[in-house]
């Protein structure tokens, strides 16, 4: 059955006078062009690619399409930056970073109506993002005055033990479409902050949020080739011949574990330093003892957030025995109220996928769930276009080997499946080869805790819906990565430590 929300009026909605008139200055305010040494320049063959509205299909706009040639010269910019920048004093680094901070909060509207142009998301999702990514901004304008190294006497006596922190230089940041602002801002903020000067690859579907930041950097103050900014239809190839540059050694990644695998075997040619944050298949534990208000309530957050495109988000639904039917009937009746529409339209709570194919996957991990046996309480079923819309949706009686329960969804799906036990729900959340994240509900503080140690994730939210902060490390275990994001930790990810042996 299909509930009533599900396709609830708004694929189809036009948008106003003043939403037009918003969009097209946001649109105006975005470079389309290469940032190579503090110069915006076509590419080097001065080829372009389309960024399409994924509520309409439209063209937003045409993006100088980034050759390998144009990666060396970013590259070449970057190494050139670099002793002047690492040499320049950690609060004027810092200063700059906040000065970063000020204007993307005095600018968040148009980075949210940027987004939501070219990534679908809702308004109010677009709006959180904005906020979120200039926090990093602010966290790490703290950070860059807080690196530090340390001295001891070595245990014989002979000597010193002076240990100092360096940046590691030039970095290559790669980056998703699904948190263009805030993936981007939880890199380069670190990296500024530690020393490092930067090349940015963005996502090609969504490279005008990327260009965007770099036009405020440039604003604030950023030295020219501190960051640098090569958009690209064809990655493969230009992050190629930047890894294979002697001068790049550090690659952040964002990202699927598939091409995670891939850069990490192309970065061990030249033993490049690596941080990796790649996917995820969280599990969303219920205990029957939990309050299930609260737990709907983190579901649907940990489920719609950004319409499901986020590693983060909830991915199997695991609910003990004797509530399992109450809290998917809960869970369905909330999906109903969710307003499916173009993010700019009035009230709505759940924009497009990215693209065609993000649509047509999200698709089949149904259809294929319900040829299975699953039973489809509200949603399964995409809309006629425009747009690459899928409704909120949720799923009961799935089989546990259903490939839906394997896998990333990345769309507003939510499968849900039953335990007996302590011990079988945390079997059922450790079988999997990712361990991103994972949510817990339950009543009982010292089960929460405790199933929180057993789970092999990275991250938990205990009785919470929402895990991100700048000020705490992001990343996860087994093949959903390596390294950490925001905290102190992911300014540590930027730093090289030396010793030096001495003696007075």
């Amino acid at each position: 059955m299909t509930g009533p929300g599900a396709t609830t009026a708004g694929t189809k909605t036009a948008l106003g006078k003043e939403q037009d008139s918003r969009l097209e200055a946001a649109l105006a305010a975005a470079p389309t062009s290469c940032l190579v040494g503090g110069t915006w320049r076509a590419s080097a063959s001065g080829a372009s690619f389309e960024v399409l509205d994924p509520a309409s299909g439209r063209l937003l706009a045409r993006v100088a399409d980034a050759e390998p040639s144009d990666a060396l010269a970013a590259v070449a910019a970057a190494s050139a930056a670099l002793p002047a920048w690492s040499a320049t004093a950690p609060r004027q680094r810092s200063e700059i970073l906040r000065r970063a901070f000020a204007e993307m909060v005095a600018r968040q509207e148009e980075l949210a109506v940027l987004m939501v142009a070219e990534n679908g998301k809702a308004l109010a999702d677009a709006r959180s993002e904005a906020a979120y990514a200039a926090e990093f901004f602010r966290w790490f304008a703290e950070e860059a005055v807080r690196i530090e190294g340390r001295l001891s006497s070595a245990p014989a006596g002979a000597n010193k033990i002076m240990v100092i922190e360096q940046p590691v230089g030039v970095a290559l940041l790669i980056t998703p479409w699904n948190f263009p602002a805030a993936m981007l801002t939880r890199k380069i903020a670190p990296a500024l902050a530690a020393g490092c000067t930067v090349v940015c690859k963005p996502a090609e579907d969504t490279p005008l949020t990327a260009l965007w930041l770099g036009a405020l950097l440039e604003k604030v103050g950023l030295p020219p080739g501190v960051v640098n900014l090569v958009p690209t239809s064809r990655p493969g190839p230009l992050v190629d011949a930047a890894l294979a540059d002697s001068r790049v050694r550090k690659l952040s990644f964002t990202g699927s574990t598939e091409v995670g695998r891939a850069l990490l075997a192309a970065a061990a040619q030249r033993v490049v330093n690596c941080s990796m944050e790649l996917g995820g298949n969280a599990p969303f534990l219920v205990f029957a003892d939990a309050d299930l208000d609260a737990a709907v309530q983190g579901a649907m957050v940990a489920k719609l957030r950004n319409g499901g495109e986020a590693c983060t988000a909830a991915n199997r639904f695991y609910v003990e025995e004797p509530v399992a039917e109450e809290f998917s009937r809960r869970l369905a009746r909330a999906m109903t109220h969710v307003k499916m529409g173009p993010g700019l339209a009035d009230g709505v709570g759940l924009g497009p996928l990215v693209n065609e194919q993000a649509q047509q996957k999200v698709s089949r991990l149904v259809d294929e769930a319900r040829a299975a046996g699953a039973r489809t309480l509200v949603g399964g079923k995409a809309p006629d276009g425009p747009g690459w819309f899928y409704p909120a949706t949720v799923l009961v009686d799935v089989p546990p080997d259903a490939e839906i329960l394997r896998t990333e969804i990345f769309g507003p799906v939510a499968p849900v499946a039953s335990f007996v036990d302590e011990d079988e729900a945390v079997a059922l959340a450790n079988d999997s080869e990712f361990g991103l994240v994972a949510y817990v509900y339950t009543g009982d503080l010292a089960r929460g805790l405790r199933v929180s140690e057993r789970l092999e994730s990275g991250m938990v939210g205990l009785n919470r819906g929402v895990i991100s902060d700048p000020a705490a490390p992001f990343g996860g275990v087994k093949q959903s990565g390596l390294g950490r994001e925001g905290s102190h930790e992911g300014l540590a990810e930027y730093l090289e430590t030396k010793y030096v042996a001495c003696s007075w």
